[in-house]
């Protein structure tokens, strides 16, 4: 074996140690007291999972608080400020700041990255060239995906339809939506609709992001979804109107979303940072109960969405924090329902993406990590640090365990 870890608790049977053995980049055999030899690594009973998975995150305009002015610190601000700046983004900077938001997922465990894109005649394919570098470079550590979308209107800004498709024809994977932002919100989820059978790309929407939900695009989403047979290949985040209904609506619509084959990704640290800004006091949550959607049939992530930027200005890129701070801000405190909160940026934000080589089952690529905890609600509950990762096999990250020091 090229790699043995030894005394691994699994996240999915946490009650019995394995040794999980790997060879070729592979997960080749799990099993107790595994007979082969090779470079081993002594878990020591510590939680083994499949790698963090993130499912909507902004590498071109990461890191650039230092840039941007902010005095309300509402969308609309975040929406302009970034406006302004990234006028001046180069591909050269999208690198360099989109490397050190890398490193921090890298650090973090993190081995999958479906990555947020904005495309428009003001930045014209900048972004996406610097993006599309990180891709390549950052693939011995995380496998990394496009996906392109119009921040500020599609349909209302002339030359932003023909980026997209020429980005889509350049390598993206993916292509979203912003309707919030549009002259014709439909119209645009519906062009969206139309570049993905073009290229039969999966579909990912920023949608309904506010605090009325008297009018909700994803009835739309979910129609052209059923209409166009894309069940299993359309997400929609944030989503935070979902927060202001009461539960039996909040089922009705997690029903339809269900039937209709529409995901969801929460994003909580940006959604609980935007919303509420309408009152002066008396602060709305306004983040969508995930773990209620779940328990609905919905397939519902978590996910980090900005990092140091007017959107959310902050950010260590730890989906475990993610987790756990969705669990504090919608009162998780079932077991099951943590255990749920794990799987929202591992198992069930891997099932988002369609990844078909993710998991801890033998064959499957070894992309793993090696947690401070002894099951996945503890590693949410106490924000347990990922101590290494591995992404085919190899090693791209080592944290050493706290130690503490008594006197004598």
């Amino acid at each position: 074996m090229d790699l043995i870890l030894r005394n691994a608790r699994l996240a999915g049977d946490p009650a019995g140690l394995v040794d999980i053995g790997i060879e070729a980049g592979r997960i080749a055999v799990i099993e107790p007291d595994l007979s082969a030899e090779g470079e081993t690594l002594d878990a020591a009973g510590r939680l083994v999972s499949p790698g963090f998975v993130e499912t909507h995150l902004h590498l071109d305009k990461s890191c650039i608080m230092d840039r941007c002015r902010q005095a309300r610190g509402d969308i609309k601000e975040a929406i302009a400020e970034v406006a302004r700046v990234k006028a001046g983004f180069t591909a050269e900077d999208v690198y360099e700041r989109g490397r050190r938001t890398i490193e921090k997922c890298m650090l973090q465990g993190t081995t999958h990255m479906r990555t947020q894109l904005e495309v428009d005649p003001g930045i014209g394919l900048r972004g996406f060239e610097g993006v599309r570098k990180l891709v390549e470079d950052f693939a011995f550590a995380i496998d990394i995906e496009i996906c392109v979308f119009p921040q500020e209107g599609l349909l209302n800004n002339p030359g932003t339809d023909e980026l997209m498709v020429e980005a889509m024809r350049s390598g993206a994977k993916v292509v979203g939506a912003a309707p919030y932002t549009d002259s014709d919100p439909h119209g645009q989820i519906e062009r969206v609709f139309e570049i993905a059978r073009e290229f039969d790309a999966d579909i990912d929407m920023h949608l309904d992001f506010g605090a009325d939900p008297s009018d909700l695009d994803l009835l739309k989403v979910c129609e052209l979804a059923e209409r166009y047979g894309r069940g299993g290949r359309v997400a929609i985040g944030h989503v935070t109107k979902l927060a202001y209904v009461p539960p039996e609506r909040l089922e009705a619509i997690a029903r339809r979303m269900r039937d209709a084959g529409v995901a969801l990704t929460v994003l909580p640290s940006t959604d609980l940072f935007l919303m509420g800004r309408e009152h002066d006091h008396g602060h709305s949550r306004g983040v969508t109960r995930a773990h209620e959607m779940v328990r609905h049939g919905v397939n519902c992530s978590l996910s980090t969405n900005n990092v140091l930027n007017p959107f959310t200005p902050f950010g260590d890129c730890s989906l475990i924090r993610m987790a756990n701070l969705n669990a504090n801000i919608c009162h998780v405190g079932a077991a099951s329902d943590l255990a749920e909160c794990f799987s929202m940026v591992t198992t069930r934000a891997a099932k988002l993406m369609n990844l078909s080589d993710y998991g801890l089952e033998v064959g499957r690529s070894a992309d793993l990590v090696v947690i401070d905890a002894e099951s996945p609600q503890a590693a949410v509950a106490e924000l347990s640090p990922v101590l290494c990762a591995f992404k085919r096999g190899r090693r791209t990250m080592t944290r050493v365990p706290a130690e503490l020091h008594y006197p004598g």
